[in-house]
């Protein structure tokens, strides 16, 4: 039997415990889009407009029907550069009906334009707005920290999200057929 203190120390952990939860949620929130919640795992992910290099709007359900890692990234960001490699290799093994890796440049159209020419990759990039809210938030980087990633399932479904580098591992096990 636990005597009166513990029991005071118990009911104490308890409720920073539960203090810390509500905070942390609470923080989540107030940092989300305005008129919206921060997406979570399992919500589907919204269908932005987003400009290709081209100048060409696209929009995310452009890749329903194919598994999709959104990497967002910017010229400026040295982990994100370091990633690059990882994500083109993958993006080199799943093959034409596979994941697709959609890179999205959270930068200067002409910047990234001018750095893909000297660093090209193989998979599609895309130019995020970085208004707020940003695109970047919009899909969850309360932070807006980069690297940030989010994996969508082929309904556009939100599976993973992760901020910092990906490494090979991880790129290859967020694109397989049986990914998180």
């Amino acid at each position: 039997m636990l005597s009166r203190s513990n029991w005071i120390i118990l009911g104490l952990a308890v409720a920073v415990a539960a203090a810390g939860g509500w905070l942390q949620h609470a923080s989540r929130q107030a940092h989300a889009p305005a008129g919206g919640a921060a997406i979570e795992t399992g919500s589907i992910a919204p269908d932005l407009p987003l400009s290709g290099l081209d100048g060409k709007e696209h929009r995310l359900s452009e890749f329903r029907g194919r598994r999709v890692l959104l990497n967002f990234w910017a010229t400026w960001c040295g982990p994100c550069l370091t990633e690059m490699p990882a994500l083109a290799r993958a993006q080199a093994n799943v093959g034409e009906k596979g994941g697709i890796v959609v890179g999205i440049a959270m930068d200067d159209p002409a910047r990234v334009k001018a750095f893909l020419e000297s660093h090209p990759v193989n998979y599609p990039v895309l130019i995020g707005h970085l208004e707020s809210p940003s695109t970047s938030l919009q899909l969850g980087n309360v932070g807006e920290l980069l690297p940030y990633s989010v994996l969508l399932d082929e309904n556009g479904r939100v599976l993973a999200t992760r901020r910092g580098v990906l490494d090979d591992g991880q790129v290859q096990q967020w694109l397989a057929p049986t990914a998180p």
